[in-house]
């Protein structure tokens, strides 16, 4: 959600506001893994000279030992073995000076002829790697007037660094639903808006004169004073969807405005904020359609999207509801990015930011700190920059917008902050995977933009997830040109208390899919709430019954709470199976609460 500089507005989801009145109902164990895993076809961009251009060439170095790794005679004869081998025309060029071997293909070889050649290459014992000989040019700035303003996108320390993976990938091929206001008419967005839906059904919130239909045109969302609430004062249109679409996929190279992280993608605008905000079953049922499901009176969805964006929140716990219409979204394939909030307040009392499946996001400042706005905890999976306008108007996320004060007028550009600016830079670099790699499943997308994270440059007071995230570090990783594709984390969010100077207790994941030995590097992940957590010992225990100590008591630590990562070397374990987080309290005046641990292998 986004914070406007003059009054410190944020959208909310109306019917969030009552959440805080309602009973939490029973808590279960929620494990989140990846299935099992299918061989993928090789990514788009291991195939590519550069982005949509197939390779012509390929480089393929060789195993110490192996005989085409010396004798050229070797390598022609492997090429032509190769050839035989996938029908495509495959020639010995010459040794690189790395010992290398270059090797000629078609030049009219489609994306699916290298790849049958590359795959032939992959499977060879005496074959180290093989990459395309891709084309190289200049780091070219972007021609958008306005590109030279968006230090979120460009800079090393405090931005995403997303020029270094669009040499990689733009995001082509790939839809992303902006669950928002809407969308209003700009010229630097256009090319790049596919069909989208309104499901505002209240016309006292639509503003438009009718309810659901085919239009996601943005009216405004202007209010005068006391129209939202007896204490709330007056607004203008914030046209925040557009403003979001634009951090996304706005035009780029096309000489005028600003650059989009994933400028080749697509957007497709669904409107569930309007006049005061959105009821959660607009936005429940928003979900459900932009992921492909069927939603009664809604036409199907020519435009199914990968990834999902949602800007908004409100406050109060994640509803069996809206969790449920998440769970089917991220089971149909689709990556549900959201807002952690701008309250400065633990994400966990804010929804849909704390909600399971989601990637969620806090905001940073241009000096890479947490922003003051944003919401933190442990909940948050990564931070990506959201602008501090209270240190400079330019310290803001520059987007596309429109100049009217209450409806459209002429089109424009400004600064906003907020975790809503944040959450469309990850969106757009889920979309820029997912155009490389797209047999990626959402699992694996958050992992990996997890693994490659940096650590945040500034302070982050509360947890501020992962790290800052990294673009082309990431994009790297999941197109197998570099950075680390993470591994299959499974959580469980079940709440359990901690008597007083009582028995242990224990909280269960259930591991399945894996294969051999869990690693040496396991990462165990913790949240635990208590008000001296020298009080607490912790254990991991495996499958087979085997204790591995995290944390002994301690009375000189009085600290609150354990929230922190541990990593135990568990290679002399199943990886699959029953594994227990075992936690007590052994001494006495202070109780606490287990709320949530995962299992990264």
């Amino acid at each position: 959600m986004r914070t406007v500089p003059a009054t410190g507005r944020k959208l909310i989801s109306v019917a969030a506001v009552s959440a805080a009145l309602l009973t939490a109902t029973t808590a279960t164990v929620a494990v989140a893994q990846d299935g099992a895993v299918r061989e993928a076809a090789v990514p788009a961009a291991q195939t590519e000279a550069a982005p949509g251009t197939p390779a012509e060439r390929l480089i393929v170095g060789y195993k110490s030992g192996a005989g085409e790794a010396t004798s050229d005679k070797a390598a022609e004869a492997d090429a032509a073995a190769k050839a035989k081998e996938t029908g495509e025309h495959v020639d010995f060029q010459r040794r690189l000076g790395t010992g290398a071997a270059l090797v000629d293909l078609d030049d009219d070889a489609t994306r699916t002829d290298v790849a049958d050649v590359i795959a032939e290459y992959q499977a060879d014992p005496q074959v180290a790697y093989v990459v395309p000989d891709r084309l190289n040019k200049p780091m070219a700035t972007p021609n958008d007037t306005e590109y030279g303003k968006q230090w979120d996108l460009f800079e090393e320390t405090a931005g995403m660094r997303v020029p270094g993976a669009w040499d990689l990938s733009t995001g082509s091929g790939v839809n992303v639903a902006v669950i928002d206001t809407g969308y209003v008419a700009h010229s630097d967005l256009a090319a790049n808006i596919v069909g989208g839906y309104d499901f505002i059904s209240d016309t006292a919130v639509s503003v438009d004169g009718d309810g659901r239909d085919g239009n996601p045109a943005d009216p405004g969302d202007w209010y005068a004073a006391g129209d939202c609430g007896p204490d709330v004062p007056a607004s203008n249109s914030s046209w925040h969807g557009t403003h979001v679409a634009g951090t996304i996929a706005a035009a780029t190279n096309n000489g005028k405005g600003v650059a989009g992280v994933a400028y080749g993608a697509k957007i497709s605008p669904l409107r569930v904020l309007g006049k005061c905000g959105g009821y959660d079953s607009d936005i429940i049922d928003a979900i459900t359609w932009a992921s492909g499901g069927t939603v009664s009176g809604v036409p199907a969805n020519a435009n199914v999207a990968k990834v999902i964006n949602m800007s908004l929140g409100g406050d109060g716990a994640c509803t069996s509801a809206t969790q449920s219409a998440i769970n089917a979204a991220v089971n149909r394939g689709t990556t549900v990015v959201v807002a952690a909030g701008n309250e400065n307040d633990n994400v966990a009392n804010h929804s849909p930011g704390n909600c399971n499946n989601v990637i969620s996001v806090a905001a940073t400042n241009p000096s890479g700190a947490k922003a003051s706005y944003s919401n933190y905890g442990s909940l948050v999976d990564i931070s990506a920059p959201g602008g501090q306008t209270s240190t400079g108007t330019a310290n803001g996320i520059l987007s596309t917008l429109n100049s009217g004060t209450k409806t459209p007028s002429t089109e424009s550009y400004a600064y906003y902050q907020g975790t809503s600016m944040a959450t469309p830079h990850i969106a757009g670099l889920v979309a820029l995977m997912k155009s490389a790699n797209p047999a990626l499943t959402p699992a694996q997308i958050e992992s990996a933009i997890k693994t490659n994270a940096r650590p945040l440059p500034g302070a982050c007071s509360g947890g501020c997830g992962a790290g800052l995230a990294d673009a082309a570090k990431t994009v790297q990783a999941v197109s197998g040109t570099g950075g680390s594709t993470g591994g299959t984390t499974f959580t469980s969010t079940s709440a359990v208390a901690i008597p007083d100077g009582g028995t242990a207790i224990e909280s269960p994941i259930s591991v399945g899919g894996r294969t051999g030995n869990a690693p040496s590097a396991l990462k165990v992940a913790v949240d635990i709430t208590h008000t001296y957590r020298g009080d607490l010992v912790i254990d991991l225990v495996a499958p087979d019954g085997s204790a591995y100590r995290l944390k002994s008591s301690s009375s000189s630590d009085s600290a609150d709470d354990v929230r922190t990562t541990y990593t135990v070397d568990a290679s002399g374990e199943t990886a699959n199976g029953t594994w227990k987080l075992r936690v007590q309290d052994v001494y006495a005046q202070d109780s606490g609460t287990l709320n949530r641990w995962t299992l990264t292998f």
